[in-house]
C-alpha cells in the first residue's frame, strides 16, 4: 500500500471510528473491550485489500461485530460468575457538546437497553443490532452468524419481543427527561422521602452493580418507598457529605453522586409516563475509571 492510499484508509476508518466503538460497546458493554475489538479491526483494516471492498463501511462494521461477538462468547463464563447484578461500563460525559457524546447521541446506548440486551443470547444480541440499529439484511446477518435467514428472523423476533416489554409506554421528551432527573437530584440531596416518592413509579426497579468490591443488593428492589429510603439512607448516614452531580450517563440525563467528595456511583433513570420507572446504580470502581473522581464545585 503506497503512502496515499495509507492515509485515505486511514480517513476512512478515522471517519467511522465512532460508530465502530458504538457497535463494539453495545455487543460488549465495557468501554476497554469495546476499545480493543476496534483496535483489533483497525489492524484487520490495515491488512485488506480495499480496492476489492464493495463498501468500506459494511465491512468495517461486520468484521467488528465478527470480533465483538467472539468476545461475548468468551466473557460468557465470567459475566455468569460476577458477584451480582452485571450492569455496562456507564459512559458519562460533563461536557454535552464533546464530538463523542455527539456520536451516542445518534444511537441508542442507554443503560436500560443495555440491561435488557445483557440478557438476550449472544446471537439475539448480535442479530437484534445488526438488523436494527444497522439494517443489515438477513443475508449478511446469516453468514455472519452461521445459521439460516429464517434462523436469523426468529433471532431478531425473539429479541424485539423482549425488548419491547421494557421500553417505555408513554416516553418523555429529553427537556422533561432532564427537568425530572433534576427534581430527584434535589430531593435526594435533601434526603426528603415524600419528594422522591412522587417522583418515582409506584412500581419503580432498582438494579445497583457493585461487583463484588462495592456493597450493593442481590436482587432488584422494588417500589416507591424502598427506594426512596435507600437514597433517605445514603443521606442519613453521611449527613452534609453527599453530593450529585448531573451528567449525560450513556447519552441521557443521570447523575453522579459523591460521598465526602469522591464518586460512589452513577445513576441512569428509565422514564416512564412522567415519573421515574427504573434506577441503574453503578458502584463497582471498575466501572467509574472514566468518571470524574472528586467532585467540582462547578456542577450544575
Amino acid at each position: 500500500m503506497d503512502a496515499r492510499n495509507n492515509i485515505g484508509s486511514e480517513g476512512v476508518f478515522a471517519g467511522l471510528r465512532a460508530r465502530l466503538f458504538s457497535t463494539a460497546y453495545r455487543m460488549l458493554g465495557t468501554r476497554a473491550d469495546a476499545e480493543d475489538v476496534v483496535q483489533d479491526a483497525w489492524l484487520r483494516w490495515q491488512a485488506a485489500d480495499h480496492d476489492s471492498l464493495q463498501s468500506a463501511e459494511a465491512w468495517l462494521v461486520t468484521v467488528t461485530t465478527r470480533l465483538a461477538l467472539d468476545r461475548l462468547r468468551e466473557r460468557k463464563i465470567e459475566r455468569e460468575s460476577y458477584p451480582g447484578w452485571w450492569l455496562p461500563e456507564p459512559l458519562v460525559e460533563m461536557d454535552e457538546n464533546t464530538p463523542e457524546t455527539a456520536a451516542e447521541l445518534a444511537s441508542d446506548v442507554s443503560l436500560a437497553l443495555l440491561w435488557t440486551l445483557e440478557r438476550l443470547s449472544a446471537d439475539e444480541r448480535a442479530a437484534f443490532l445488526l438488523r436494527q440499529a444497522f439494517d443489515q439484511d438477513y443475508g449478511d446477518i446469516a453468514a455472519l452468524l452461521g445459521r439460516s435467514e429464517a434462523g436469523c428472523r426468529q433471532l431478531v423476533h425473539r429479541a424485539q419481543e423482549k425488548i419491547r416489554e421494557e421500553r417505555p409506554r408513554f416516553p418523555s421528551s429529553p427537556e422533561a427527561h432532564r427537568a425530572l432527573i433534576g427534581a430527584f437530584m434535589q430531593a435526594a440531596g435533601r434526603g426528603d422521602r415524600d419528594a422522591m416518592k412522587a417522583l418515582l413509579s409506584p412500581q419503580v426497579t432498582l438494579v445497583s452493580d457493585g461487583g463484588g468490591k462495592m456493597p450493593s443488593f442481590g436482587r432488584v428492589l422494588e417500589g416507591a418507598g424502598r427506594i426512596a429510603g435507600v437514597f433517605w439512607s445514603i443521606e442519613h448516614q453521611n449527613p452534609g457529605c453527599v453530593q450529585y452531580r448531573m451528567a449525560r450517563v450513556n447519552g441521557e440525563p443521570g447523575l453522579l453522586r459523591y460521598v465526602k467528595g469522591r464518586i460512589e456511583s452513577a445513576q441512569s433513570f428509565h422514564i416512564d409516563d412522567g415519573r421515574i420507572a427504573s434506577v441503574f446504580v453503578v458502584r463497582n470502581p471498575d466501572k467509574l475509571a472514566g468518571v470524574p473522581q472528586q467532585f467540582l464545585d462547578t456542577a450544575t
